[in-house]
């Protein structure tokens, strides 16, 4: 399996790659530019113009190697692969819609939130029921550290994950801000997922984070400052649609704790922000939000961002892996 999940992340690194040179100047003769929020850092300005949607290019390298790789194991029944490359690529569709609004509207507004919501949820739920009906979900939280479980009502359950799912994504979609900042913080998780998945659960589920590790290599190459093109929503989305379904696929959901620190410390960020706005009638906790623009502003430089943020989820890969440890 080690050899195959090598062979998994090269092949998508090499089509990443390769697509990446026939996508970027595509994109920029559809004059798919990346629209610029208007409160954020002033010199985010120079990115304005910068192809957007370039996630195609991982979700597209990702999925041919991980169906070149596991047809072996689709044709004995094993389809999990298959399901969570899936359901990140419906998310992906959403952001694509999202993403595609935005080029045509030439503003940075796509989809409504209600919208968003409704069409995640609905994703996140066909998902979930989908992973109980093939056996591989169950309604028992396993705590990190502790060799115990609680057992869940599965009506309960299910609206917890859903949330949970959908929280997920549009975390890993406001780490996206920063050139390279979604892309090596999640390739750190998604290496993460593929060496526990290799080590401790069943065959086939490592195939998936390993392809995605492979393409965003690949795509960090066109993505780490200054960005030659922006995963866009279309990026973002699918990536947080991966890393919440690896979470639920491997039936460990609190793991997600751990694993998606940054994830979780950027909407933290997020929400204290404004309700600190409103408590306060107008005054900021932070000079901006999320987190990484915060930092932006007080002097941290884009590839101190990366290099930082990808570093402490490296050390929440080591607490959720030592967590995970006391299961087995």
């Amino acid at each position: 399996m080690n050899i195959t999940m090598g062979i998994t992340a090269g092949l998508s690194f090499l089509l990443t790659l390769l697509i990446g040179k026939f996508l970027i100047p595509e994109l920029r003769k559809l004059k798919a530019g990346q629209e610029i929020r208007r409160d954020g850092p002033t010199w985010h300005a120079g990115k304005a113009g910068t192809p957007t949607m370039g996630g195609i290019m991982f979700i597209l390298g990702s999925g041919v190697a991980v169906f070149a790789m596991g047809w072996e194991l689709m044709l004995r029944g094993v389809f999990v692969h298959l399901y969570v490359y899936l359901f990140a690529l419906i998310f992906g569709l959403v952001g694509f819609v999202d993403d595609y609004r935005k080029v045509r509207q030439h503003q940075n507004e796509g989809l409504t939130a209600k919208q968003k919501f409704v069409l995640q949820l609905a994703a996140a739920v066909v998902f979930l029921c989908l992973m109980r009906y093939e056996g591989i979900l169950s309604n028992r939280l396993r705590i990190p550290f502790v060799d115990a479980a609680v057992t869940v009502n599965w009506v309960v359950y299910l609206i917890f994950a859903a949330f949970v799912i959908v929280g997920c994504v549009n975390a890993v979609n406001l780490t996206d801000g920063v050139d390279g900042l979604a892309t090596g913080v999640t390739f750190v998780v998604m290496v993460f997922f593929a060496a526990a998945a290799a080590v401790y659960a069943a065959a086939g589920q490592a195939l998936f984070p390993a392809a995605l590790a492979g393409g965003l290599a690949a795509f960090f190459v066109y993505n780490h400052h200054p960005a030659k093109t922006c995963m866009g929503d279309t990026g973002s989305l699918f990536l947080g649609g991966a890393v919440a379904a690896m979470a639920f696929a491997m039936d460990m959901p609190l793991i997600l704790i751990p694993v998606g620190v940054i994830y979780i410390a950027e909407t933290m960020s997020d929400i204290i922000q404004v309700g600190y706005f409103k408590a306060t009638h107008g005054k900021r906790f932070f000079k901006m939000a999320p987190l990484h623009h915060h930092l932006e502003l007080s002097g941290w430089s884009e590839g101190k961002l990366v290099a930082v943020f990808s570093a402490v989820t490296l050390i929440g890969c080591a607490l959720a892996w030592a967590g995970i440890a006391a299961w087995y």
